[in-house]
Parts: structure tokens; C-alpha cells; sequence
């Protein structure tokens, strides 16, 4: 299969990027650099990349409408005015909890939320995984160490996520209206023994679930049936997350994270903390937007 093209957005490098949504009506792709507390508008159309600095640690981005983005930080989720950056709080999320921050996310087609929280040095078992409809806050699965790979099939109807410190991708049959699961997980595909560890996720048309895997700079693809389809080599080692972005929702936009390297490493790895755009010649599908209301 022909390598993809693959573009390396600006200069900025991210300490932690994470979280990326995008929106089609300005043509904008939106992430975070957790470590650093800031927020980023690249647009696609005029190229420019654009820095918000914010006054926590944010690791989501997502739509609500076309004023206002919500953003899961360490305390809680916030709704954000995308014309003057004016934050209030939508809900607390572990604010009590000064070890923990928010990581992984994602809105599942009936606008609900689904996010997680671990420890800010990655402290086993400190990790869990909530939904969010409105206000109203309910803990799925606890117990975890880093919860990422948070998608969901097209119709709605299965969720998928991954402790990236076991390895597992996990499937739950869900409830397509609510979001709220209605079994127990199973297993969808076992990487423990493999290299790099299974980070975020986005489900393409076709019900492909695309992981970034951090640590061995490739991106995977997994069937709904449970197999390791594709996996393609990206120019940066620590891929974190994909999102679709593009007027036609056909490219990746993949952040990435220099977390963890030592000078020589960063060295070894040129495109290290870079954002990249890449061209897989697929169909993806658009985050949903955050409802408000339950």
C-alpha cells in the first residue's frame, strides 16, 4: 500500500498534545498541550496556528455550537467562548481530587460525554472513565491507570476504550441513545505483549477504529470484528491522538508528545511534539457536539 502524505503543521511542538476536535464550519482544527496549559486553532484554510494560553491543564477539545467549545481540564469541564476565550464552569469532574487530572475523551452521537481521569504521574489503579450528559456525571469504569482510546461506532451502539498500561482495546454494547453501557466489556484486541501502548481513537465511515500507539510511531487500524487491519508509520514516536479533520473529513489530524524524553531522544526524533496532518485516502466522521442538557 502507497505511504500516505503526511504533513508536519508549523513549528510548535507539544509537550503532551492530546484531545483534538474539529470543526468544519471555520474549517479549524482545535488540541491541547496538556503540560503546558494551552490551547491551539490550527486553520486548515489559511494554514495559521493560532495559541491560547489557559489557566489549567486541559487535555478535550470539544464542539457545543458555533460560539462556544467545552473543555475537559484537571477540575472539572468547562465551556469556553471561542470569540474572547471567556471560561465557566459546566461541572466538577474529581475537583477534590489533587492527584488526578482529566486525559482521554470523546462525545458519543447522542451528545453526551465520555471522559476520563488518571493520575498526574500515572499512578496505578487511580484512573476512571465517566459519562456526562449535561451535568449529571456517572463513573463507568474505574480502577485504571491510563483510560484513552475512548470512540464509538457509527450507529452509536459499542464503545471502545483502553487502559494504555494493560494493553487491551475493550468493546461494550451501549445504549445508541444515551451512550450508557448495557453489557459488560469484552476484549477487542490484546496488545499487551506488542510494542508502544494503544493511546486515543477515532472511528472512521466504516467503523475502523484508528489508535495512535505511543512509543512506536505508527497509527493502527482495527476492524469492528477485532483485527489489526492497517498500520501506518508516522514521522514522530509518540503519537497520542487522531481525529478527522478536512472539509471532506478524509485526513487524520494526529497529535503527538515529546513526555518522558531525554535530550538525546528528542534528538533521534526530529518531528518529536509535532502535530501532523495525514492523507489516508478514507472517509472519517465528525465528533459530535456536547449537549448542554441532559
Amino acid at each position: 500500500m502507497e505511504a500516505p502524505a503526511i504533513r508536519v503543521l508549523g513549528e510548535t511542538r507539544c509537550h503532551l498534545g492530546e484531545g483534538p476536535s474539529y470543526d468544519p464550519a471555520t474549517d479549524t482544527a482545535w488540541w491541547v498541550d496538556i503540560l503546558e496549559a494551552r490551547l491551539f486553532a490550527f486553520s486548515l484554510r489559511d494554514g495559521v496556528t493560532r495559541t491560547h494560553t489557559l489557566p489549567f491543564l486541559a487535555s478535550h477539545v470539544a464542539a457545543i455550537d458555533p460560539e462556544r467549545q467545552l473543555l475537559a481540564a484537571e477540575d472539572g469541564l468547562y465551556i469556553r467562548s471561542i470569540r474572547d476565550g471567556a471560561l465557566s464552569l459546566q461541572c466538577p469532574l474529581e475537583a477534590e481530587e489533587a492527584g488526578t487530572r482529566s486525559n482521554d475523551g470523546r462525545v458519543h452521537p447522542s451528545g453526551a460525554l465520555w471522559i476520563s481521569t488518571m493520575g498526574r504521574h500515572a499512578e496505578p489503579g487511580r484512573g476512571t472513565i465517566y459519562h456526562v450528559a449535561g451535568t449529571r456525571i456517572t463513573r463507568l469504569y474505574g480502577g485504571l491507570t491510563i483510560p484513552n482510546g475512548i470512540a464509538f461506532s457509527p450507529d452509536g451502539a459499542t464503545g471502545y476504550f483502553v487502559d494504555t498500561d494493560e494493553g487491551v482495546l475493550r468493546r461494550v454494547a451501549l445504549d445508541p441513545a444515551t451512550g450508557q453501557p448495557v453489557a459488560e466489556p469484552e476484549t477487542h484486541y490484546d496488545h499487551s505483549a506488542g510494542k508502544g501502548g494503544i493511546d486515543g481513537a477515532a472511528v472512521d465511515a466504516e467503523g475502523l477504529i484508528w489508535t495512535a500507539r505511543f512509543g512506536a510511531g505508527c497509527l493502527d487500524a482495527y476492524s469492528p470484528e477485532g483485527e489489526r487491519v492497517r498500520t501506518v508509520p508516522v514521522p514522530a514516536r509518540q503519537p497520542t491522538c487522531p481525529t478527522f479533520a478536512g472539509r471532506a473529513l478524509d485526513r487524520l489530524l494526529v497529535t503527538t508528545a515529546y513526555e518522558g524524553m531525554d535530550e538525546a531522544e528528542r534528538r533521534e526524533d526530529p518531528e518529536h511534539g509535532r502535530t501532523l496532518l495525514i492523507d489516508l485516502g478514507i472517509r472519517g466522521l465528525l465528533e459530535p457536539a456536547f449537549r448542554l442538557a441532559a
